[in-house]
């Protein structure tokens, strides 16, 4: 009788979901128009190629903006675009150049595309901020 209880216990336990974790997101030095496309990754992969685990449109009224977003514990990265004509995608000039501002976690760089993962990378283990510079 105990061991059937035991493994009962095990496996509810096994069933919790994760608590999860405040990400707030501020954006700096921003228009006051438009808005802020903000997509957030959980992994490497999911960052270089896969489907955001989050995504928010942030209407831009001053020269700042934030977003909270509830996730669970991880390793996450953001990119982010001010779509400052409101067209819902990034614009870019004849030479593939982006013409609206873009930004990725840490204020990471990209150089010839987005910022690499281990520059925009961070953890979040209890509640966690994110100070992005436009």
């Amino acid at each position: 009788m105990f061991k059937p209880l035991l493994i009962a216990a095990l496996l509810s336990a096994a069933a919790l979901p994760v608590a999860a974790e405040t990400l707030t997101v501020t954006f700096t030095k921003a228009q006051p128009k438009g808005a802020i496309m903000v997509a957030l990754y959980k992994g490497e992969d999911t960052y270089n190629g896969g489907k955001p685990v989050k995504a928010e449109t942030v209407t831009v009224t001053g020269d700042t903006a934030t977003v909270t977003f509830e996730v669970e514990p991880g390793q996450y990265g953001i990119k982010a675009f001010h779509d400052l004509n409101g067209n819902g995608k990034m614009d870019f000039n004849p030479f593939g150049m982006p013409t609206e501002p873009f930004a990725f976690s840490n204020n990471a760089v990209g150089r010839m595309g987005p910022a690499k993962w281990p520059d925009a990378a961070f953890d979040v283990s209890g509640p966690t901020v994110q100070n992005i510079a436009f």
